[in-house]
């Protein structure tokens, strides 16, 4: 098998190249520095050995020789191995003394290039390495080593003197001594100067000074330090999305979890994905296979959640018989997963909860089923009854709580958001966390699921105005607006 040395970018999990996420994915051991985002990980295989090798400032770090030792030990084996270093592999990384220990050991390698800090970062920042009649070269440098060494790589006078833009890698901790040194060697102190630390994350924060001025903000690592005319654009972007910076926990169960952070970092939130509700099927599983090979003989098919709609279509043997029956969706997300089925809701309600569907349907008689969550309000079958209808509601799927999650629970000191897209999700959350994990401002999808959180002793900030998803992160940036 191959060692594949894969770049995973600056820090943005997006950055990652399609190269780079098909190697994981097939990947059996994963060897990863701290400057890897954690959710890469997740694309590997779940039983996939992960080891990680991070070399952290002031703290314990593996030496490059173990490091070399490790990959030429485990690319033996005849598994695959994937090396998952921060930016490009190539760049300030010591790929190249990885590679070259592999081929003198006979190790089979490829290089997945990754994007390298120094282009990407800046442009994070909105500030181009490059700009037409004004910066039209670019040198990259390395900051760890130190400038005041008489003897060394750099040569920062013919830095200085090249002109156009100069970018330093690993520089923070040098930076006042690399400003001295690049002044005293021709660069004027007033040249535009730029520290952007964390780039490319939801905690990226940029620094604008001048060459004289820039060590005075005292920039921590990881940094990547820019001078030259293009420090001076500001042309920012990734900071100025509606949620920049804030952390938000999700307590969404999987996979609906992943879509709803998704959402959020696509607007600059940190999403802290801590589900606290899982499915499992029911415990009468025989009863829905039963509801689902008789779908045929009902009138009506009530569909309250994408979960009841997966776990129903996993027992409907034949769409046809589905043919004359109508079917009702509580909400856009439910007729959603009907029509990745290739199903269309005959009735969707304009207020996505069971008393707005309740509404909406016409009175009896005749026969619905309802493949729900084995725990739910009785509003819904209650009313159609009511109203005429023979209504068996039948148990599609458990939703339990899983084991809290102690690296997750850490986490949630330093949120500032929590979601609440059920009321089951409120309960667990409380049950294993407690009243006193909750962050300050509380966020529900709706009516039905901030009452849950206030009889438990929550103060409601913000409430989706549609009991959708993309309400709740609307929601999220109005407050957040205002």
């Amino acid at each position: 098998m191959t060692v594949y040395l894969v770049g995973a970018g600056p820090g943005d999990p997006a950055l990652l190249t399609m190269r780079g996420a098909e190697v994981l994915a097939g990947a059996d051991v994963v060897v990863y520095d701290r400057l890897s985002v954690a959710s890469l990980l997740e694309l590997a295989p779940a039983e996939a050995e992960r080891i990680s090798v991070g070399k952290q400032p002031g703290g314990p770090r593996t030496s490059q020789e173990d490091i070399n030792a490790l990959l030429v030990a485990r690319g033996r084996t005849g598994n695959q191995v994937v090396r998952l270093k921060g930016g490009d592999p190539f760049v300030f990384a010591r790929g190249g003394e990885e590679a070259a220990a592999l081929a003198a050991a006979g190790v089979s390698f490829e290089i997945v290039p990754g994007i390298t800090s120094a282009i990407a970062v800046p442009a994070y920042a909105g500030i181009p390495v490059t700009m037409r009649y004004s910066s039209t070269s670019f040198t990259v440098v390395t900051g760890h080593e130190d400038p005041a060494k008489v003897e060394g790589s750099v040569n920062w006078e013919a830095v200085a003197a090249l002109g156009g833009t100069v970018v330093v890698l690993m520089g923070a901790a040098r930076c006042r001594t690399i400003c001295d040194r690049l002044i005293t060697a021709g660069l004027a102190p007033d040249t535009p100067a730029a520290a952007v630390q964390w780039g490319t994350r939801p905690n990226q924060r940029t620094l604008r000074a001048t060459l004289a001025t820039l060590a005075e903000l005292d920039p921590q690592p990881p940094a990547t330090i820019v001078f030259g005319e293009v420090a001076a654009s500001d042309l920012a972007w990734f900071e100025n999305r509606p949620l920049f910076g804030r952390r938000i926990v999700v307590t969404r169960a999987q996979p609906q979890a992943s879509v709803l952070a998704g959402d959020l970092r696509r607007r600059g939130a940190e999403a802290i994905e801590l589900p606290v509700i899982s499915f499992q099927p029911p415990e009468d599983l025989d009863r829905l296979i039963r509801a689902a090979a008789e779908a045929g003989s009902y009138h009506w098919v009530v569909l309250t959640s994408p979960t009841g709609v997966a776990r129903f279509f996993e027992h409907l043997r034949d769409a046809r018989s589905l043919g004359g029956v109508k079917v009702a969706a509580i909400g856009p997300g439910t007729a959603a997963a009907l029509a990745e089925r290739n199903v269309v809701a005959d009735l969707v309600p304009k207020q996505y909860v069971a008393e707005s569907l309740l509404e909406a349907m016409p009175d009896g008689p005749g026969r619905v089923l309802i493949p729900r969550a084995e725990t739910a309000r009785d509003v819904l079958p209650e009313g159609l009854a009511a109203a005429g209808w023979d209504v068996d509601v039948v148990p599609a799927y458990r939703t339990v709580a899983p084991a809290s999650d102690p690296a997750a629970a850490a986490l949630l000191a330093d949120a500032e958001v929590i979601t609440f897209t059920s009321s089951s999700t409120v309960t667990n959350f409380l049950d294993s966390y407690g009243a006193d994990a909750v962050p300050e401002v509380v966020a529900t999808i709706g009516p039905i699921t901030t009452a849950t959180a206030r009889n438990r002793g929550l103060q409601v900030v913000v409430e989706a105005t549609e009991h959708t998803v993309d309400s709740l992160v609307a929601a999220l940036e109005d407050f957040f607006t205002r």
